[in-house]
């Protein structure tokens, strides 16, 4: 079993801590914990200390994991390199293209993850999903070590993604707003969804950045992700995006849909260091 290894120094602007709080606000699951307390794998200024022991600014903080487990699927190499944007040694960010899946179903090999994959030489790990017209920054875990700390940050909100979408010019959209509208399924298209009663729970904020003479750009930030969320809340304001071929009764056939995730904000695993990774404007 593969063993990871952490090292950091605890901020100068942080105030003191227990070790036991520290790995909470790590998000290090409780599993991981356990062994990490057990086995004397967390040190402080190369020393273990008991778990009511206080961490403080300028401390020294070693992890060792050596129990990280994962049953996630192996994606075979496509043969084509990602558009990478930012990597480090636990996360690689690419820009997906509109048109192509996140990740493969059954025998699929042209996915962004079998793209990851060819970069990797090693099959990557899933934090979050991009639909397949949605193009933009998706982030991909390099281990398993990570994975659960990024999938914490996407429930607590830490984990922040923008879009930017140019929708059909309407009267009914504020200068910023919540759509707040529940989303289920579409009994007429099995492809499609709606805003019903009866449907998840699903929030939207949005501000206009700009209008022009038949198209407004506007900025979004997802409170939950359900399947085209942004799509359908757009649509439900008479706002539909443009090129949307399922939402928006003017699209016109070739058309692109305008939905682009331009921006990823989250805080780097086994740190206490935010990160923002914006796509540059063409």
């Amino acid at each position: 079993m593969t063993t990871y290894h952490y090292s950091f120094t605890y901020p100068v602007y942080l105030m003191p801590t227990s070790v036991g709080e520290l790995m909470r606000k790590l998000l290090i699951p409780r599993k991981w914990r356990h062994f990490l307390r057990s086995e004397k794998k967390i040190l402080i200024n190369g020393k273990y200390l008991p778990l009511n022991f206080l961490v403080k600014p300028g401390d020294r903080i070693e992890i060792q994991l050596d129990h990280v487990e994962s049953d996630q699927q192996a994606y075979p190499a496509s043969g084509k390199l990602p558009k990478i944007v930012y990597e480090d040694t636990d996360i690689l960010v690419i820009n997906k293209p509109a048109g192509q899946k996140t990740h493969p179903n059954l025998h699929e090999v042209d996915t962004a993850l079998n793209d990851c994959a060819t970069y990797l030489v090693y099959s990557p790990y899933i934090v979050h999903r991009l639909d397949m017209l949605t193009n933009g920054l998706l982030l991909v875990a390099k281990n398993p070590a990570v994975v659960p700390i990024l999938n914490r940050q996407l429930t607590n909100k830490t984990l922040h993604r923008e879009y930017l979408a140019w929708v059909s010019n309407s009267k009914q959209i504020e200068k910023k707003g919540i759509i707040d509208l529940p989303i289920g399924h579409d009994p007429s298209d099995q492809r499609k969804r709606m805003v019903r009663p009866d449907g998840l729970n699903a929030v939207t904020h949005y501000e206009v950045i700009k209008k022009e003479q038949n198209k407004i750009l506007v900025k979004l930030t997802l409170e939950t992700g359900r399947t085209h969320q942004i799509r359908v809340h757009l649509a439900a304001l008479n706002a539909p995006i443009i090129g949307d071929p399922l939402y928006n009764s003017d699209y016109q056939e070739g058309e692109q849909l305008q939905l682009t995730a331009f921006q990823l904000t989250f805080r780097k695993p086994f740190s206490f260091e935010n990160k923002t990774i914006k796509l540059e404007e063409k």
